[in-house]
Parts: C-alpha cells; sequence; structure tokens
C-alpha cells in the first residue's frame, strides 16, 4: 500500500510501505475510512522535534475493522471503530482512574495516514460504535479520535462548569474543539483568542461569545477588562509555547483553572510565579479513551458536528500539500481520503 512517510524536515512523501499485519495476538487491522494531519505532525515537520530516520506518520483514524489477534475479544471483523492516539488496555489503575493515556502499557499510534493501520492493544483502545457511519458522519466521527477528545479533556482538565467564564488560548484545530467542548459542559460565557477571520468565525459557530485578538500583554490586558479584573475561571491552553502557556496564565483568576494540552516547547515555570497565582493545573496528552464513548454518540445524535473543522479534504497522495496548507495556515486541518 501507499502510505505518507516523513524523511526529515519539510520532506513528507506518499510512498510504497509493507501492509500492515497482526504482529501480537491483542492487536487489530483496520482499513481506514479517513485519516488526516495533526496540529501535533508539524513539529517535526518543521524540525523542532527530532526523529531518528524515516517515520510513518499518522495517529488519527477511523474505519472499519478487516482482522483482530488471537486474543482480542470485544472487538470483531466489520465493526466500525474509532481510537486513541494513546494506545491502552483500559484495565490498569490508571486506566481505571481515567487517564489511559498514562497506561502502564501505553504506546501511541502510528502509520495511521494509510489506506490499513495496525492498532495495538485493540481491545483497550478501539470504541465500536452501534452503528455504520455514512460518509457524511465520517469526518466527525474521525475527530473525535484526537483533536475533540483533546479540547474536551482540556475543557475538563480547566473545570468547565456551568455558567463560569472560559478563555481558549489557541485557534487551531484543539483550540476550536476545546470551545466546543465548554460549549457543551455549560460554559455561561467563551472567551477564544484568535486573530484570523476564518477560525474566528469557527469559534462563534462552535460556541465563543467574544472574540479577543490581541496577544501577550495586550491579549491578558484586554480580558481583564472584559472579566472587570477578575479574570477566568477556566482556561484552555492548546498551543504549547511560552507566550501561550503565559496568556493562559496571565487571565486565570486566583483559584481558577488552566487545562494545557498544547505538546509544551521551550515552556518554563517560575516557583514563585506558580506559587502566589494560586491556580490549579492539569494536562498532557489527552485520555482519549476516557470520552470517547461518548463523544460518538453526541456525534451520532447530531449534537455536534467536530468534522467542520476539517477545511482542507485532499487525496493521500497529496498529503505533501495538506502539510505545507497547514504549515503556512492556510488550512486550519486537512483530511486525506484513502485508498487501497
Amino acid at each position: 500500500m501507499y502510505a505518507t512517510v516523513m524523511h526529515g524536515p519539510g520532506d513528507v512523501r506518499n510512498e510504497r510501505v509493507e501492509d500492515p499485519t497482526i504482529l501480537k495476538p491483542t492487536d487489530a487491522i483496520i482499513k481506514l475510512s479517513a485519516t488526516c494531519i495533526c496540529g501535533s505532525d508539524l513539529w517535526p515537520y518543521r524540525g523542532l522535534q527530532p526523529q531518528d530516520g524515516p517515520t510513518h506518520m499518522g495517529h488519527e483514524y477511523c474505519g472499519v475493522v478487516v482482522e483482530v489477534g488471537s486474543e482480542v475479544r470485544t472487538i470483531k471483523p466489520g465493526q466500525f471503530v474509532v481510537g486513541s492516539f494513546c494506545l491502552s488496555d483500559n484495565t490498569c489503575p490508571h486506566c481505571r482512574y481515567g487517564f489511559q493515556s498514562s497506561c502502564v502499557s501505553r504506546e501511541f499510534m502510528t502509520g495511521a495516514q494509510a489506506p490499513y493501520a495496525r492498532v495495538p492493544l485493540a481491545d483497550g483502545t478501539l470504541v465500536a460504535s452501534d452503528e455504520m457511519p455514512d460518509a457524511d458522519m465520517i469526518p466527525h466521527m474521525l475527530a473525535t479520535s484526537d483533536v475533540l477528545g483533546t479540547g474536551w479533556y482540556g475543557a475538563v482538565a480547566a473545570n468547565v462548569r456551568e455558567g463560569g467564564t472560559v478563555v481558549v488560548v489557541g485557534d487551531g484545530a484543539v483550540g476550536l474543539m476545546g470551545v466546543m467542548a465548554a460549549n457543551q459542559l455549560g460554559a455561561g460565557r467563551i472567551i477564544a483568542m484568535s486573530r484570523h477571520e476564518t477560525r474566528s468565525n469557527l469559534a462563534r459557530e462552535f460556541g465563543a461569545t467574544e472574540i479577543v485578538e490581541e496577544r501577550g500583554e495586550d491579549g491578558i490586558g484586554r480580558i481583564m477588562d472584559l472579566t472587570d479584573g477578575v479574570g477566568a475561571d477556566s482556561v484552555i491552553e492548546a498551543v504549547g509555547m511560552e507566550q501561550s502557556m503565559q496568556q493562559a496564565m496571565g487571565v486565570c483568576r486566583p483559584g481558577g483553572s488552566i487545562g494545557y494540552v498544547g505538546v509544551p516547547h521551550g515552556v518554563n515555570f517560575d516557583g514563585q510565579q506558580l506559587f502566589f497565582r494560586q491556580q490549579r493545573m492539569l494536562g498532557g496528552p489527552a485520555p482519549v479513551r476516557r470520552f470517547l464513548p461518548d463523544l460518538i454518540d453526541r456525534v451520532l445524535q447530531g449534537k455536534i458536528q467536530p468534522g467542520k473543522v476539517f477545511d482542507l479534504t485532499l487525496p493521500i497522495a497529496e498529503v505533501a500539500e495538506g502539510y505545507k496548507a497547514m504549515d503556512e495556515r492556510r488550512a486550519i486541518k486537512t483530511m486525506l481520503k484513502v485508498e487501497e
């Protein structure tokens, strides 16, 4: 089959690779209905994250099971499934506590920008839907695999509550999903920080009540003005840079909560600052598996349409253009159509 391989910064190719096979009795093979490019894929693409040789790309996926290993019990061929980028057994103490992304057997999904993919720990990782989604539903189901689940975790980690004030730092796909999650969780006011019209418009469609274009100290000042000097009850940090984290801490009220789901790059903290700000902080890789059953149900019931975050769709053969478009911010998120 042909799949996506990153050979180095800026060098993404659609090239022939070996078909995936069952390597462990807990594996499953799925035929992908669609796949996509993640914002985190741009870190190695930009040379900001080291890689050891050519890498098979892709960790967001949904599709139909075609084969399972001998020890797989709950997942069966013919089922439509969605899985997380964190592979988990869903039985260890951390999984049972709701943090499948810290599973003692944790692996990270790779190789999903392809027509077929091997999914380790299939019973614990994959969630089957009760029905076979139609073609129009596929983008929404795909979004639950990572960006919606991650945005949702950001909102939960930020302790979003009914009627509360929420600030979302970052207008990429995860930030926009954080807006959607905050809205679904009943926030009374959602302030999205964005200076890009297309993204701002989508943020409003997903539930943002206000948009703040300023960044840095100006952005902090603007939000403090909007909240009468109090700050936000909950802040979702969805970027992972020093400036974005400083903005998140700068707008969070004492006793408020920051959910940080942007992979940190160059972020440092001062102990005195942390001590005197009195802000709760929870984040890290999202335990998407915790939320998948609920998110899949919301999608199938038509309560949410997270697939609207895909504003560019390309055949997987044109994956290099998909990376370039996201790198240049010409696209929020690229969905890839797959063929055998």
